[in-house]
């Protein structure tokens, strides 16, 4: 299979000042932004033969060249007969309890036969058929997400007027989201908000950090349910509610505090638990320490307006076994 043929474009004065993906995407025909993002982020376009960032800003005279195919069709998301742990639904929006483990949709990256299956939307159009179509092919009816690793409340919008009005709802910060979180070591206070930015680690490009300037606007409010001083170290229970939705908000706040979700190897929670001389119930013969195979954060709690009937809609959800079963492992 021969290879594609390079499309080399030449920024004009005109062009200066002007974003590299929003640049590409008005210059190259039926090509979505989305796809620019995607071809400059795998390298396949190069400003002065060297691979760049989709916010680069263009100065004009740069030779741009994209080395794969512009137009590929953007891949779309699968039904899959996938179980699901329907909360609530009606011809607006359903409300889907995720288990950890599950992706809420495939990367931009992904393939078919790939990242492209098991995930949330997989299971959505498998169970709805139709959803909205505002987050795009490989989002429908996402307004919202949850990491991999987190369980709990979701809402998903079936058509796209509710998308929209949901979605409004977020953006102003109208939507109630509570969350059970159990981290490491005991929290000075008793309660508290963390009123840090948020942005992507320059050297771990899958972590987020508080430690750069310009982020994004984080704020985390936090309350102690427990205070647990077990054979294995201290840890707190928390009630965790956030006003924004920043990747990775509650688990990098809570690091960036020095006090790490439990599990959460990501962001400095030990990938085991060992015996601590602090305990006095910890000796050579105790029970094998407790593992985790995900991190201790829940989405119990979620709170908002039906996009439809303006009726408030509360929904709550008890923490799943596996973390049950994890506290109770800490305190025998």
């Amino acid at each position: 299979m021969s290879k594609p043929t390079p499309i080399t474009i030449a920024v004009l004065a005109e062009d200066a000042a002007k974003r590299l993906d929003q640049f590409l995407a008005t210059r190259l025909d039926n090509v979505s932004r989305a796809r620019v993002q995607e071809l400059i982020t795998t390298e396949k376009v190069l400003v002065n033969g060297t691979p760049a960032k989709p916010s680069l800003k263009l100065r004009g005279g740069e030779q741009i060249t994209v080395l794969a195919p512009a137009d590929r069709l953007p891949l779309r998301a699968i039904a899959e007969e996938i179980p699901l742990d329907i909360l609530y639904e009606d011809n607006d929006l359903a409300i889907i309890n995720k288990p950890a483990g599950m992706m809420v949709h495939a990367g931009a990256g992904a393939t078919d036969d790939d990242r492209n299956r098991g995930t949330l939307v997989n299971a959505l159009l498998h169970h709805f058929k139709t959803l909205s179509e505002v987050g795009g092919d490989l989002r429908p009816g996402i307004v919202h997400r949850l990491d991999k690793e987190t369980s709990g409340i979701i809402v998903v919008a079936k058509n796209d007027d509710a998308h929209r009005k949901l979605a409004a709802q977020f953006a102003r910060r109208e939507v109630k989201k509570t969350y059970i979180a159990l981290v490491h070591g005991w929290l000075k206070q008793d309660r508290g908000t963390i009123s840090q930015s948020i942005s992507r680690d320059r050297v771990r490009r899958t972590r987020m950090t508080t430690r750069l300037s310009g982020g994004r606007e984080a704020i985390t409010h936090y309350r102690v349910m427990r205070r647990l001083d077990t054979a294995f170290g201290k840890f707190t229970l928390l009630e965790v509610k956030i006003d924004t939705g920043r990747t990775h908000q509650i688990r990098v706040h809570m690091a960036s505090l020095g006090h790490p979700i439990a599990g959460d190897m990501l962001y400095g929670a030990p990938r085991e638990l060992s015996h601590t001389h602090a305990s006095s119930r910890a000796s050579s013969d105790a029970v094998p320490a407790p593992s985790l195979a995900r991190n201790f954060l829940h989405a119990a709690e979620l709170v908002l307006r039906h996009p439809r009937t303006e009726e408030v809609l509360n929904f709550k959800t008890e923490m799943p076994q596996e973390l049950q079963g994890f506290l109770r492992s800490l305190e025998p």
